[in-house]
């Protein structure tokens, strides 16, 4: 049927399934637990070219059991606090404006990194977020640098539970230096900068004072024991993450358990972990030939995850020194930074690491426009009003022409429900007849449902802006939205708080998706209502369902639906106003038909003039 309600319903209830699918999935299928035995493995990186010169990697970060800075083994059932973790080995300090935390001298490991600007929560006083972790943690979280030897080779190389030597602290002005001597006439040197953001450059140099020829092969990796917890929603990738050969790597941490992907030779790219708002990766000389894995483990009965690569052989003569140039991102995914880093660095995609998802072009212009808005009047969310106003005027012309359609079909509802009724037993008939009356009034029964699949788009394209990028994170609007990326905290059923009870999520109801349904509802009513009894019942329950839905969404997004609602209720009002009400009568039709007269006898309808009267206008008794 040719109804634009139809059209209406379908698009509300598929955005009803889509959305609530994710909403539920956790409950309807919640994510396969860890494996409950594993083999203690060490987790050394098979990322090297199968090659007669094949690497064998250094002892892998992390591995079984690590000697401890008092001598005692730490393996994978050993388990501290953070702070104790820490204390294991001796440290150089990181101290920079925007991050804070040491790098460990027993293996040389990056593994403890404080953002200093991200709080866990809008208090100003909660923790900051703590990004890296060391191995013997709760949740161990680090990147690791080194050489591999070919296969069947006998270098000593530094590993995990090597001590380095070093001093000083590490500062946007001041890089550091470690060293180790492996005591047969190989020098490791390890030069460590950082600069005033969240991007660490790491120089690994090895001096050859041997009797012959040395060949190794630089890696850098980051490792994760234990999965982290995720949001889990299909709109977000957390996990593992690259750009290989010019292409977009992403692996679940799901996926990885199950299947290791084959190793991937790129030229340049880059290689990590992401979380929706942080990023650890490693990044080689954007020129270099690498082979990038991604690989997951056991350590004990712990869930390992690693993302590597391995670089072409580096053959050091005596006498010369090689040297391999990495560098690490260790911070928050603040879209201009990734990008200043793509065009300053030359590093492949590097944006990629914000997941503006499979509608890249839309999503990303959202977010630039609101950003550009924001520097300009210091707040998201009216950034959000204006935007919504910036869209309605682009497609005010087809917005117009929409509401004036869905005027008509509500002018002519009368009609065609006496049509309906008239040719209830012949259906063939009936939309013969609607189909006349559409075109004899100029009508276009879906041009009414354009409005919706416009603000279908952007409302998805909003919610992924708003869920995935973190200058949304913490942002304020005005009183008691201080989180735009969040739910609206305030909870209409405990009376804002004055009963001491939480609600559940699904009855978590604030009071902008309050007046995002009574908006949504003021909009219905200004629409022509469905012939359908059934369809009115369910239309009637959709700003009821609605609210609830969306009362978990981020307040962001119910602000942009329940202004952008307000403001279609003004343009339909104006609309209204400016179109003289319309009412109209059937074409001549078979009155026969009606009544199940074969011959087909015709009885012509009066028509009516614009006042409705069926004189054509004029009043009773004139002529």
């Amino acid at each position: 049927m040719f109804e634009n309600r139809n059209l209406l319903l379908a698009l509300g209830l598929s955005l009803v399934i889509m959305l609530g699918f994710q909403y539920f999935s956790d409950v309807i299928m919640p994510p396969a637990p860890a494996p409950e035995t594993a083999t203690a493995t060490s987790g050394t990186p098979a990322a090297a070219p199968a090659t007669p010169a094949t690497p064998a990697a250094a002892p892998a970060p992390g591995s079984p059991a690590a000697p401890a800075g008092n001598g005692e083994l730490v393996g994978p059932d050993v388990l501290m606090e953070r702070a104790d973790a820490l204390a294991l080995s001796p440290r150089i300090a990181i101290e920079t404006g925007k991050l804070h935390g040491s790098i460990a001298l027993r293996g040389a490991r990056i593994d403890d990194v404080t953002l200093r600007d991200y709080r866990e929560t809008v208090d100003p006083d909660s923790p900051e977020i703590k990004l890296l972790s060391p191995l013997a943690s709760l949740a161990p979280y680090f990147a690791d640098f080194g050489w591999s030897a070919p296969a069947g080779a006998t270098v000593k190389l530094p590993g995990p539970d090597t001590l380095w030597t070093g001093s000083g602290k590490l500062t946007e002005t001041t890089p550091v230096t470690l060293t180790w001597d492996n005591g047969e006439g190989l020098i490791f040197t390890r030069v460590i900068g950082l600069d005033a953001n969240y991007m660490f450059t790491i120089e690994d140099r090895v001096e050859n004072r041997t009797g012959g020829a040395v060949a190794l092969y630089p890696r850098a990796d980051v490792v994760r024991i234990e999965t982290p917890e995720t949001e889990g929603l299909f709109i977000l990738h957390e996990g593992p993450i690259g750009v290989l050969n010019g292409k977009v790597q992403e692996h679940d941490y799901k996926d990885l358990r199950e299947e290791n992907p084959p190793a991937t030779k790129s030229t340049g790219g880059w290689i990590g972990i992401t979380d929706k708002y942080w990023l650890a990766a490693v990044i080689p000389a954007q020129d270099a030939a690498i082979t990038g894995t991604f690989d997951h483990v056991h350590y004990g009965n712990r869930d390992r995850y690693e993302v590597s690569y391995v670089g072409d052989a580096t053959t050091v003569v005596p006498g010369t020194i090689g040297v391999a140039t990495h560098r690490l991102f260790a911070g928050a995914k603040i879209v201009d930074l990734l990008q200043a880093y793509r065009d300053d660095l030359g590093i492949a995609m590097f944006e990629y690491a914000v997941d503006f998802g499979w509608f890249f072009f839309l999503t990303k212009p959202i977010f630039l426009i609101l950003d550009f808005l924001y520097r300009m009047v210091g707040n998201f969310g009216v950034a959000i009003l204006i935007l919504t106003l910036i869209i309605k005027g682009l497609f005010y012309p087809l917005a117009n022409k929409s509401y004036r359609a869905m005027n008509k079909m509500k002018d002519v509802q009368p009609e065609m429900q006496r049509l309906r009724e008239r040719f209830a037993d012949d259906k063939a008939r009936q939309q013969q007849e609607l189909m006349a009356l559409y075109k004899r009034e100029k009508i276009n029964p879906l041009a009414g449902c354009l409005p919706i699949l416009v603000q279908i788009p952007v409302f998805f394209s909003l919610y992924k802006v708003l869920y995935v990028t973190i200058e949304m994170r913490h942002a304020p609007f005005f009183g008691w939205i201080q989180d735009l990326s969040a739910p609206d905290p305030t909870h209409v059923l405990n009376l804002f708080g004055a009963i001491p009870w939480d609600p559940p999520g699904f009855l978590a109801l604030g009071v902008w998706p309050i007046l995002m349904g009574i908006s949504m509802w003021m909009q219905q009513k200004m629409n022509p209502a469905p012939p359908d009894p059934v369809q009115q019942r369910i239309f009637m329950f959709l700003p009821i369902v609605f609210t609830f839905f969306l009362a978990s969404f981020p307040a962001g997004l119910v602000i942009y639906w329940t202004w952008n609602n307000l403001l279609s209720i003004a343009q339909q009002w104006m609309i209204r106003r400016q179109t003289p009400p319309m009412i109209t009568a059937a074409a001549p039709v078979e009155a026969g038909a009606a009544n199940g007269d074969k011959a087909g006898r015709k009885a012509k309808a009066p028509t009516p003039g614009r006042s409705g009267n069926p004189t054509g206008g004029r009043p009773p008794g004139k002529r």
